[in-house]
């Protein structure tokens, strides 16, 4: 059995390791990408949108960050990312709850129309399908997806 993890705010000094942690799963969830290629760009987004903009919730075990949530103002969740270790486990679950304790009034995500096994994530937390769109940045299909209590 593994030992418990726990959630807490970012911190500044969770930079590197969360944008190592985001590599590392989106080139697990998307192995014909260089992802490795898009860190600059990846870490410029992080400081200049996602960290003065968004609450960001980490979790931690046994001192090592093993996944985070990022949820504005607007209720946006912009990123959810859980080391691929802990795919399956209760982990995503806690993060999104915490999410949805922090925008209880609604809380509104884009995923990709080909990450099937998010879609299913999100389904089994109660969010809904609020339509289709593309990804500004990347230009893929997206679904807009909508939990509200």
């Amino acid at each position: 059995m593994s030992a418990p993890f726990h959630l807490r705010p970012y911190r500044a000094e969770d930079e590197d390791a969360a944008i190592a942690l985001w590599l590392e799963t989106w080139q697990q969830t998307y192995p014909s990408i260089d992802f490795a290629a898009r860190v600059n760009w990846w870490r410029e987004r992080w400081r200049n949108e996602l960290a003065p903009k968004a609450e960001i919730i980490v979790a931690e075990q046994e001192g090592v960050l093993t996944g985070f949530v990022t949820i504005d103002a607007s209720g946006y969740l912009d990123q959810l990312v859980v080391a691929p270790d802990h795919w399956g486990s209760e982990l995503a679950t806690a993060l999104v709850d915490e999410a949805k304790r922090r925008s209880p009034d609604r809380i509104t995500l884009l995923v990709n129309t080909d990450n099937a096994r998010a879609i299913r994530f999100y389904e089994r937390n109660g969010f809904v399908h609020a339509g289709e769109d593309v990804n500004p940045t990347s230009g893929r299909p997206v679904l807009r997806m909508e939990w509200k209590p």
